[in-house]
This record gives C-alpha cells, sequence and structure tokens, in this order.
C-alpha cells in the first residue's frame, strides 16, 4: 500500500466501569491510568505514529472533550477533532468519520481503533496492522483484528472463521456473534474455534461506505447528505439534526453480524481492552495475595482485591476477597470486583444524588 492510512481513534466514551475514577467531565481515556505519564488517549496516538503521520489521524469524540483532545493531542488541528452532539454508539461515530474522509479522499483506507486499550508488545502489533492493511484493500473486505481468548469472557463479540478460505494474511469470517450470554461464551472459549473481537477495524472508506448502504441503510442516507456540509459553517448544524435521526447502535450489530465479507486477522500481542476494574487488575502489579494497592495501604487477610486512593489517608482493609475499594474525589465506592455489570445501576443511582458524584 503506497498511501499511509487514516486513523480514526474513537474517544467518546464516559468510562462507566470505572468509576467513581472515570468521571463525566473526564472520561477513562483521559487518564493516565497505567501510570506512564500518558493517558491512554495518548498513548494510542503514539502506537499509531508509527504507521500514519498526524495529519491523518481524526478523533471523534463528544463535544464536551473538544478541548480535553486538543490539550492532549497538541500536533492536532481542531478540524480534526470530530465532535459528536450525542452519544450513539459506534455505528454512527465510525459512519461520521467515513463520510467525513471519503469527502477528502475517495481512495483512503482507515484504520478505527477505540482510545482506551493497552497493547503489551507493540512490535507484533504494528505486524498484524500491516496485514490487516494489506487484506483491506481487496475491494468491498471488512477486517477486524482478531485475539484468542483467555476466558469466556461475555463483554466482547466472537468470532468463528473459516480456516481453509483465506485472503492473504485474513481468513474469511464465518460467524460475528456480538456479546454472547454466559453458556454460549463459554461453549465458544471451550471449543478453541472462536477468537475475541478486539474493536480494531481496517478497512477501505469505499467498502465501508458500500456496507453501510446495504446492512445500516438510514444511517448511509443521513451521512450522505452530510458530503454538503462537512467542513463547513453548516456542519455542526447539519450533525445536531442528523444524530436525532440515527439509532443508537454499534458497528458489530450493525454490519459485522450481517456481512459476508468480513475477514480477521489473528493477533497476538499482549492485548486487553482496560474495561473495567477487573481487567484492570489482571495486568497491573501484585502483591503475594493477588491484590493491586495503589494507596497508602495496611492489608491483613485481603487477596484478589485492588485498592486504590487518590489521598494520602491510611486505608486499613481486613478480611476482604475479590473487592474493589475506590476512593477517588466526593465518592468512596467498595464493591466486588468482577461486579462491573452493576456500574450503571451504582452510577445512575449516585447521579440522582447529584451530578457532582458522577
Amino acid at each position: 500500500m503506497k498511501q499511509k492510512p487514516y486513523i480514526v481513534i474513537m474517544a467518546g466514551g464516559i468510562g462507566t466501569r470505572f468509576w467513581p475514577y472515570s468521571r463525566k467531565s473526564k472520561p477513562k481515556q483521559f487518564l493516565d491510568i497505567l501510570g506512564t505519564g500518558r493517558t491512554l488517549l495518548q498513548m494510542t496516538y503514539d502506537r499509531f505514529r508509527e504507521v500514519a503521520d498526524p495529519e491523518r489521524f481524526l478523533i471523534v469524540t463528544h463535544k464536551n472533550y473538544f478541548n480535553l483532545v486538543l490539550d492532549q493531542l497538541p500536533e492536532l488541528k481542531s478540524d480534526q477533532i470530530l465532535c459528536e452532539p450525542l452519544q450513539k454508539n459506534t455505528a454512527n461515530c465510525i459512519a461520521y468519520s467515513a463520510y467525513k474522509i471519503h469527502a477528502l479522499d475517495p481512495e483512503a483506507t482507515l484504520i478505527v481503533t477505540p482510545a482506551d486499550h493497552l497493547i503489551l508488545r507493540e512490535n507484533r502489533f504494528l505486524e498484524s496492522i500491516k496485514k490487516a492493511l494489506d487484506a483491506a484493500q481487496e475491494e468491498g473486505h471488512l477486517i477486524t483484528i482478531g485475539i484468542k481468548p483467555n476466558r469466556p469472557e461475555t463483554g466482547y463479540g466472537y468470532i468463528q472463521y473459516h480456516e481453509d478460505i483465506q485472503q492473504g494474511p485474513a481468513q474469511k469470517v464465518k460467524t460475528f456473534t456480538e456479546k454472547p450470554n454466559s453458556k454460549l461464551a463459554k461453549a465458544f472459549f471451550e471449543s478453541g474455534d472462536f477468537v475475541w473481537n478486539s474493536g480494531m477495524f481496517v478497512w477501505k472508506v469505499k467498502s465501508l461506505i458500500d456496507a453501510f448502504k446495504v446492512h445500516m441503510p438510514d444511517v448511509a442516507e443521513v451521512f450522505e447528505e452530510g458530503m454538503d456540509h462537512f467542513g463547513k459553517a453548516s456542519e455542526e448544524e447539519f450533525l445536531n439534526r442528523a444524530y436525532t435521526l440515527v439509532k443508537n447502535i454499534s458497528i458489530d450489530y450493525g454490519i459485522l453480524e450481517k456481512s459476508n465479507q468480513v475477514y480477521v486477522v489473528l493477533g497476538d500481542f499482549g492485548w486487553s481492552d482496560l474495561g473495567s476494574w477487573r481487567s484492570l487488575h489482571e495486568i497491573r502489579e501484585k502483591d503475594e495475595h493477588d491484590n493491586v494497592v495503589e494507596a497508602n495501604g495496611m492489608l491483613f487477610d485481603t487477596h484478589h482485591s485492588y485498592i486504590k486512593s487518590d489521598s494520602e489517608k491510611l486505608v486499613v482493609v481486613q478480611g476482604l476477597e475479590n473487592y474493589l475499594i475506590n476512593d477517588t474525589e466526593n465518592v468512596l465506592l467498595i464493591c466486588k470486583l468482577d461486579s462491573e455489570k452493576k456500574f450503571r445501576e451504582f452510577v445512575s443511582n449516585a447521579r440522582k444524588r447529584g451530578e457532582d458524584f458522577v
């Protein structure tokens, strides 16, 4: 591939499962969660600078986070930050960026990535991305990066592929199942025939737009109209109208489960989506009792827990197993470490006490 790809970083989420450390005013992608001196957004940008120049990056985020993106990525110009008026999931986020790029360069290739992934082996990661870029040049093909699962996780999409049908380094997807129930996830995991969908995609912009026309014609129709507004003063007004017309749906449900043009490139590069406290616990340094302690802490008879405090107060913990304690700003959270499915309820009820708590 002669021309460098465009990099679309999706950075509009509110990081509910990392509450109360992640807040609506500053979600997890804008935080230095790993203690590296760089936020998750900055780390994602750094990673993809290996394959694209700064002018080929687009950050899609909620309009409230425009200044946060600009502050954290000063190399970018303001028109490279695409501001959504409403959070309407990944299908619309990706459609907005794709139609905007198509207006600039109809022959472009896109890499789409969330802003909050951890990649431990970046050289291997770049090898997988280059393979995906090559595979995406085939007309109509939609490429996803697949990861070998290490547990029956219900929060990811599962990909089954044809081992004998290949397009260069990519293998044709047989089935794509988004977020199965626990029984199905266990069956997928134990079969050994499935990989996780990493949420990173590579495709020619024309291939993607064609897929929108076939599988999500309502979205295609809305964003096709935007071609007359992108880059003009009327763009914001168009977006405000457009986002009231489209439904809240992921790219996985909207296109990938339906299309027979999806291919997967297998990746093994130490991947985590950092979607919850439990996933962060997996990759953080632990004590001899499997505890992550990011606090001035004293622990007794405590195992497989995560203790985090932003203050210097002494945190004394006794007799806990599989617990999260997070003392951040004006919220103290104590719950089971693996209770991420409860976090929407936590946040919803905290909001009733006041917006300052979320």
